[in-house]
């Protein structure tokens, strides 16, 4: 593949860990980059050749750009992602895509218009395995499905600032929840019904219990937490003939289907036990490539939707991020 040329908006522990993967491959190199504290942004640029800039405007329109990667915190997702499809380039943006659903909306409003790419870096469904799932879900390969049962227990307040910070739109919702409604939605589409508790303490969602009923009478109960490990991650998805599961759903590279007593089958997909991001990224330039205005892999519809579900579970549970940034 020829080389792709990223921009990256924000420094942060997740950019060093996605640069580091996508330059790995020689098939992506990143060439400029923007944060708000210069000297985080100079560090990031010294690891991995790029340069740094004192403006976002600057990074997004440096010489060799072909696409911009957003990987601030969810807050100032929106005002960059607009910035760089104003200046003509290609984004993709990391989950949550923004804060709520209506500037969703008005992007992908805005990148329809242009007729530029946008995406979302919803790196599980990019993964072979979680595409594995969705494609034994659609066959019924376990019969009519009976119950679906999602766990994302992480004690993860802690994994970075931004994750416990109401100025930045933290907590549970937008940084892991996001992952089994994404995981559910894509399975079975809009929920016709949902219904949600959670925990709210500093300004910020520690978790949350949902349940989405769908239009097929199947109700998906999910489960998750940034306070606590109990239920750790696991996925279970049961019918009248067998069973899908997986732990680390939204990360591992490896899903199991039962059926009956005798048969497993196990699906691992090629690289890493862990997702990589280099099949989101490789499979993203190749699009922008292509000439494509949105990913095969995650439409824009899709990413709208999800926005909307998490507008519901947050006035469902009595969120407000009040003074963002």
């Amino acid at each position: 593949m020829e080389l792709f040329r990223w921009c990256f908006i924000g420094t942060g522990k997740l950019a060093h860990q996605v640069a580091g993967q996508i330059t790995d491959t020689k098939r992506h190199v990143v060439v400029s980059c923007y944060t708000r504290n210069y000297e985080n942004a100079t560090e990031f640029a010294e690891a991995f050749g790029a340069t740094a800039y004192h403006s976002a405007e600057e990074a997004i329109c440096a010489e060799g750009v072909d696409g911009v990667y957003v990987v601030t915190p969810h807050n100032a997702h929106y005002r960059f992602v607009k910035q760089a499809l104003e200046l003509g380039k290609p984004v993709l943006c990391e989950k949550a895509f923004t804060v709520y659903g209506s500037e969703t909306d008005e992007l992908i409003a805005l990148a329809k218009e242009k007729q530029i790419y946008l995406a979302e870096a919803m790196w599980t469904w990019f993964s072979p395995a979680a595409n594995q799932v969705k494609k034994w879900v659609a066959e019924d390969a376990i019969g009519a499905i009976r119950s679906a049962d999602f766990t994302y227990h992480m004690k993860s307040v802690n994994y970075a600032p931004r994750v416990s910070d109401p100025k930045r739109a933290g907590g549970a919702l937008l940084d892991i929840t996001v992952y089994p409604i994404t995981y559910a939605y894509r399975l079975w589409g809009m929920p016709v019904e949902l219904q949600s508790v959670g925990v709210i303490e500093n300004g910020i969602d520690l978790g949350e219990d949902i349940s989405m009923t769908f239009a097929n009478g199947l109700t998906a109960h999910i489960s998750a937490s940034i306070a606590d490990m109990k239920g750790f991650e696991k996925m279970s998805i049961k019918g009248d003939q067998g069973e899908i599961s997986g732990m680390l759903y939204h990360a591992m590279n490896k899903v199991t289907c039962k059926r009956g007593l005798f048969h497993k089958e196990v699906f691992k997909g090629p690289g890493p036990r862990i997702n990589s991001y280099v099949d989101e990224f490789d499979t993203v330039a190749a699009e922008i490539r292509e000439g494509l205005t949105e990913s095969r892999m995650v439409p824009l519809q899709a990413t709208a939707d999800v926005m909307h579900i998490m507008d519901t579970v947050r006035q469902q549970i009595g969120l407000v991020y009040d003074a963002l940034e």
